[in-house]
C-alpha cells in the first residue's frame, strides 16, 4: 500500500513538471560560453540592476556589461533604459570608483594628474587656467601621462551655458577625439554652469562618460556618492594662490551682531529659483532681519515687474552689501538660478553663519565636511520658521559656528588652488583607502591639506592633536647638528655644544648632520656622552638635508642647531619644556622679523633687536618632526633647489611652512644677548654669517617664497617666554633655571 502512493506521488510530480515545461514556466539558460570562459551570472537571472555584483579584483566598468550582454536580454529592458545606454548616461549614471576607475594606473607611481596640453586655438577661461596652473604647480602633477592615475582636459568645460560667451562649442567631438580618453575612464571634469535659460539643468552638453565629475550647484539627485566631488561655484576673479583671511579678528562675547539675519540680491519673477527669493519678504522686518531683493535686472525686467518691484528696489538701494555682510550674525543662502550662490563663499568668509535654502543642494567637499558644525541647513518649504530658528540657537553653538567657518574658509576655500587641491586629496583617499583622513583631520585645524596620511594615519603621530586626545607631547627630544666645517680642534664649537646637549634630561639621541666636503672623523674624535651620538653623511650635500626626515630620529622633537650655536645645558632643558606647551609651533632662541618695504614695494628681512618678531631661526630652536615631512614632501621642488643653490634660507622657509599650517607666530624664549655676536664672531671661511651676499640673499628669498605663497604667512609676535622668576629679586637658589641668569 505504501509503495503505491510512492509511485503515484512520483507519476504526479513527473506529470507537472512536464506541464510546466511545455507552458513556459521553466526556461533551460542557453549557454554561450566559449572554451575556458567562466560562468557570467549577469547571463543567468541577475538582470541589469544586478550586474555590479559581479566581483573580479576590481569591479568591471559599466560599459563592459553594455558590451558583453545577450541579444535575448535586450528585449528586457524598457524603452527609457535603451536610450539612455545609447547616450551613455546609464552607465554613468551609475559609477563608482570600484566600477569606473581604474586603480591599477595609479599602483605604479602613486597618485600622479596629467594635464593635456592645450591645443591650437582653444582658449581658456581665467578660472579655468587657474585651475590648471594650481594642478601643475602641485605636488601631484606629472607631465608623462604614462605615469598618471588621474587625467585633466585642457578644453575649457567650467562654462556649459550655451549663452555664455565662454561657452565651447564641439566638445563633444573634440574630447572623443582625445588619445588618452578611453570612454572617461580616470578622468576628472570641472564645472561651474550647466543648462541655460529656461530650465537651468545640470546637462554639460556631452557625454561625459566614466570621468568624475567636479561641479559646483549638483544636486543630491545627479551626485555620485564616492565618486563625484561637489565644489564651490566662486567667481573669476578669486584668487589662484594665497587668498584672503577670514574677517574674524577676535571672539566676542556674546557673538551677536547689529543684525540677525540678512541677505541681499536678485529676486527672480519668473522661472526656476523665483519662488524662494519671491517670499523673502514675509520674514523681513527692516529691523535685525534684513532680506533684500531686486527686479531691476536682466534687459526685459520691466516688462515682467509685479506690484512689489518699485518698493524691493527703493529699500534695496538704501543698504550697502559689505555693511551688511560684516554685521550680521547669520546670512540667508538662498538658491538662485542653480543651486549654488555667490553668497554662499562670501558668508564664509565674512565669519556670518550660512543659512542654506536651497533643498537638493550637495554641499561642496560634503564627503570630508561636516556642515552641521557651521552653518544651518535650512529647507524652502518651511522659510518662515527660519527666524525663529535662528533666534532660538544657543550663543556657544553661535561661537563655535563662527569659528569653524573661518577654519573652513582659510583651510579649502580662499583660493582656487585650495580648493583645486581639496578636489585632489579626496580622490587620492578613495584611491589609497588604507591611508586615507580621519573626519577628525579634516574639520579641525589645521586642516586636511595640512595633514598628509602618507606620513602616519595615527592622529598622535602629529603636533596639532595632543589636546584633543588628552595626551602630553613627549619628554625626550633628539638633537641634530648641522656641520659644514672640518673637525680640527676638540675645543670647536661643535664639541662644547654636542656635550652641553647631551647632558639635558630630556634628550635621547644626538644626530650629527655632516654636509662637510671632507671625510667623516674617526668615531674616537667625538666626545663621549650618556646618550648615543650618531654621524649621518647629508644627502647630495645640500641645506635642505637638514629637514630630510631621517628614519633614525626616534622622537617627535627635533631640536634642531648649527655647528657654532653656543647654549648651556639649562637654555636646552628651557626651551623643551616650553615647546611641551606648544607643539605646534617653533621654539628658539635667535629671532628675526620681516617688514613691508614701502618705498620698495616688497618684504624686507631684518636681524634688529626690536619688540617684535616673527620668526626664530632653526639654528637653535625646536618642533615637531612631521615638519621635516612636510617641508620634503609639501613644498615644491624649486623652492628647495633655490635654497639648495644659495645655502641660505632654509629656516626662513621652514618658518614659512610652519606659520602657513598653524596660522601662528613662533615662540620666542629667553636667551643671552651675546647669541649674535657669538655666530658672526666665529672664524671659520665656511660660516654662512662672514658671507657678505648673506643678507641680501635672504632679502630675496623672503619675496620670492612669498610670492610662491601667494601671501605672507608669517605673523608678528611680541612675546617672549621666561624662566618663572627669570631676574627676580630672590635668592638663586629659589630658581630652577638659575644658570640663565649668569650666561
Amino acid at each position: 500500500m505504501q509503495a503505491k502512493k510512492r509511485y503515484l506521488i512520483l507519476f504526479s510530480t513527473g506529470a507537472c513538471l512536464i506541464l510546466l515545461f511545455c507552458l513556459g514556466g521553466i526556461q533551460v539558460p542557453l549557454s554561450r560560453r566559449g572554451p575556458g570562459r567562466p560562468h557570467d551570472r549577469r547571463l543567468s537571472g541577475y538582470g541589469p540592476g544586478a550586474r555590479w555584483r559581479h566581483l573580479s579584483g576590481y569591479l568591471q566598468p559599466f560599459s563592459s556589461w553594455e558590451q558583453d550582454r545577450s541579444d535575448d536580454l535586450t528585449e528586457h529592458i524598457s524603452p527609457r533604459q535603451k536610450r539612455d545606454a545609447n547616450s551613455g548616461l546609464y552607465t554613468g549614471k551609475r559609477c563608482r570608483m570600484e566600477s569606473c576607475f581604474d586603480f591599477s594606473l595609479c599602483e605604479r607611481n602613486g597618485f600622479k594628474v596629467y594635464v593635456y596640453p592645450q591645443q591650437k586655438g582653444e582658449k581658456l577661461s581665467e578660472s579655468y587656467q587657474n585651475i590648471l596652473s594650481s594642478i601643475e604647480g602641485s605636488r601631484f602633477y606629472t607631465s608623462d601621462p604614462g605615469q598618471a592615475c588621474l587625467f585633466v582636459l585642457s578644453l575649457d568645460t567650467l562654462d556649459r551655458d550655451q549663452l555664455s560667451p565662454q561657452y565651447v562649442h564641439n566638445l563633444k567631438a573634440k574630447i572623443q577625439n582625445l588619445p588618452l580618453w578611453n570612454g572617461g575612464k580616470n578622468h576628472i571634469i570641472f564645472n561651474l554652469y550647466s543648462g541655460t535659460w529656461p530650465d537651468y539643468t545640470e546637462d554639460l552638453g556631452f557625454d561625459i562618460g566614466l570621468a568624475m565629475l567636479a561641479k559646483a550647484s549638483i544636486s543630491t539627485e545627479n551626485f555620485r556618492p564616492d565618486f563625484d566631488v561637489s565644489i564651490p561655484l566662486f567667481s573669476k576673479d578669486h584668487p589662484r594662490t594665497g587668498g584672503e583671511k577670514g574677517y574674524l579678528k577676535y571672539n566676542t562675547i556674546p557673538p551677536y551682531r547689529k543684525y540677525m539675519l540678512v541677505f541681499k540680491g536678485k529676486r527672480y519673477l519668473t522661472g526656476i529659483g523665483s519662488d524662494t527669493r519671491n517670499a523673502l519678504y514675509h520674514i523681513h522686518n527692516s529691523e535685525d532681519v534684513v532680506l533684500l531683493t531686486t527686479c531691476k535686472h536682466g534687459k526685459d525686467w520691466q516688462k515682467h515687474k509685479d506690484a512689489r518691484c518699485d518698493k524691493d528696489n527703493a529699500e534695496y538701494d538704501k543698504y550697502d552689501y559689505r555693511e551688511m555682510l560684516y554685521n550680521s550674525t547669520f546670512c540667508l543662502v538662498p538658491r538662485g538660478r542653480r543651486l549654488g550662490s555667490f553668497r554662499f563663499l562670501e558668508a564664509l568668509q565674512a565669519a556670518c553663519v550660512p543659512v542654506m535654502l536651497s533643498n537638493g543642494w550637495e554641499l561642496p567637499f560634503s564627503e570630508i565636511i561636516d556642515w552641521n558644525r557651521a552653518a544651518v541647513i535650512g529647507d524652502e518649504r518651511l522659510l518662515l520658521q527660519i527666524p525663529s530658528t535662528v533666534r532660538s540657537i544657543h550663543q556657544d553653538k553661535i561661537l563655535s559656528l563662527r569659528q569653524q567657518t573661518q577654519l573652513l574658509w582659510e583651510a579649502y576655500f580662499n583660493s582656487v588652488e585650495k580648493i583645486v587641491l581639496t578636489t585632489l586629496e579626496i580622490i587620492q583617499d578613495r584611491v589609497l583607502l588604507h591611508t586615507s583622513r580621519s573626519n577628525l583631520m579634516w574639520n579641525s585645524l589645521p586642516g586636511g591639506l595640512f595633514t598628509l596620511p602618507q606620513y602616519s594615519t595615527s592622529l598622535r603621530d602629529f603636533p596639532f592633536y595632543y589636546a584633543k586626545l588628552g595626551i602630553k607631547p613627549p619628554s625626550k627630544f633628539t638633537a641634530i647638528i648641522h656641520v659644514v666645517t672640518p673637525l680640527v680642534s676638540q675645543s670647536q664649537p661643535v664639541m662644547k655644544l654636542l656635550v652641553a646637549v647631551a647632558k639635558s634630561q630630556y634628550c635621547a639621541q644626538v644626530i650629527v648632520l655632516w654636509n662637510c666636503e671632507k671625510p667623516l672623523p674617526a668615531k674616537h674624535r667625538w666626545p663621549a656622552t650618556s646618550v648615543p651620538v650618531t654621524v649621518i653623511e647629508g644627502e647630495s650635500k645640500v641645506i635642505s638635508s637638514r629637514f630630510l626626515p631621517y628614519n633614525t630620529i626616534p622622537t617627535d622633537a627635533v631640536f634642531s642647531l648649527d655647528e657654532d650655536t653656543v647654549l648651556s645645558t639649562t637654555e636646552v632643558d628651557f626651551a623643551f619644556t616650553v615647546w611641551q606647551s606648544f607643539p605646534d609651533r617653533i621654539v628658539g632662541y635667535p629671532a628675526r622679523s620681516h617688514f613691508w618695504d614701502s618705498n620698495k614695494e616688497r618684504w624686507g628681512y631684518t636681524s634688529k633687536w626690536t619688540n617684535d618678531y616673527s620668526m626664530v631661526l632653526t639654528g637653535a630652536a625646536i618642533y615637531h618632526k612631521y615638519y621635516h615631512y612636510l617641508y620634503t614632501t609639501y613644498l615644491p621642488a624649486s623652492l628647495k633647489i633655490m635654497v639648495d643653490q644659495m645655502s641660505n634660507c632654509e629656516d626662513i622657509l621652514m618658518n614659512f611652512l610652519v606659520s602657513l599650517v598653524t596660522k601662528l607666530p613662533p615662540i620666542k624664549v629667553t636667551q643671552k644677548k651675546q647669541y649674535k655676536e657669538t655666530m658672526m664672531g666665529q672664524s671659520s671661511r665656511a660660516s654662512r654669517w662672514a658671507d657678505p651676499d648673506h643678507f641680501a640673499q635672504r632679502q630675496t628669498c623672503m619675496n620670492k617664497f612669498a610670492n610662491w605663497f601667494g601671501t605672507m604667512p608669517l605673523i608678528h609676535s611680541q612675546m617672549r617666554l621666561d624662566p618663572v622668576l627669570f631676574k627676580d629679586q630672590v635668592s638663586i637658589l629659589r630658581k630652577k633655571y638659575r644658570d640663565i641668569e649668569r650666561l
